[in-house]
């Protein structure tokens, strides 16, 4: 049996969500659906509507899912006016954010810091909704055995574009379509795409939500890099990405 896979390019704002569906069987995928988050319904009860009744589903999102250990440790106490004695990048990033960047020489922007700290707020709320949706326990999945009912990985579509060696630079303006239609003749080469591919051609974060499919296939199949510490990697959050062998 398959598994379905979801993929969310998280945002703050509702209208910038995009979302991908497909289908994971003996290392294939095939994208079934891709939409753009509408304001007239939840994202979670579109992502309830394609989980169905399936027995295994994984769902990949673009968003950070936990905060550094650190910025919690060392703001606890804080007064305002103290000083800081600790390194902005240690108090901000998380450690899967500096792999990443040691790895692949690529920054996820820090959730410490930064307005993706909403976005991590709008993935969370959206995993919690579908929770009371599905009277689910859904849960981050730490290894590709895990992954039973449903379950739930952090990915970041420019390291897993990248790794495949897709293009990955300047696919976000609007007027930049040619350059997205490349990067789906070249998603073609690991997925199955028998849909109309217009609204990826369109929409920039739709495209990045197809990418998220294609970390999940990485994730099932054990292809990726793995925490050297478990319990911070439960605690912050981790980025599964491709490991290229």
């Amino acid at each position: 049996m398959g598994i379905r896979i979801i993929g969310i390019d998280c945002a703050a704002d509702h209208k910038k969500v995009g979302m991908s569906f497909g289908t994971y069987s003996k290392g294939y995928i095939e994208l079934v659906k891709t939409e753009i988050a509408s304001s007239k319904g939840s994202i979670a009860s579109v992502v309830h509507k394609w989980i169905d009744d399936s027995s295994k589903v994984l769902i990949a999102i673009d968003a950070p899912l936990g905060w550094p250990l650190k910025m919690g440790q060392y703001l606890a106490n804080h007064n305002a006016g103290d000083v800081l004695s600790i390194n902005a990048n240690d108090l901000f990033r998380r450690e899967t954010d500096k792999f990443i960047k040691k790895k692949l020489g690529k920054q996820p922007l820090d959730v410490g810091a930064d307005k993706i700290a909403r976005t991590a707020h709008s993935a969370l709320t959206i995993i919690n909704e579908l929770r009371q949706l599905t009277g689910k326990s859904i849960r981050l999945a730490w290894n590709n055995e895990e992954i039973n009912d449903i379950a739930v990985i952090e990915v970041y579509p420019a390291a897993t574009l990248d790794r495949y060696g897709i293009t990955n630079l300047g696919y976000k303006k609007k007027e930049q379509k040619y350059i997205r239609q490349e990067m789906i003749n070249q998603m073609k080469r690991s997925m199955v795409i028998s849909i109309d591919t217009d609204i990826m051609e369109n929409n920039d974060d739709v495209l990045d939500s197809a990418v998220c499919l294609l970390a999940a296939k990485d994730f099932i199949e054990g292809n990726v890099y793995w925490p050297e510490d478990i319990e911070l990697a439960k605690k912050e959050g981790w980025i599964w990405v491709r490991n290229i062998k």
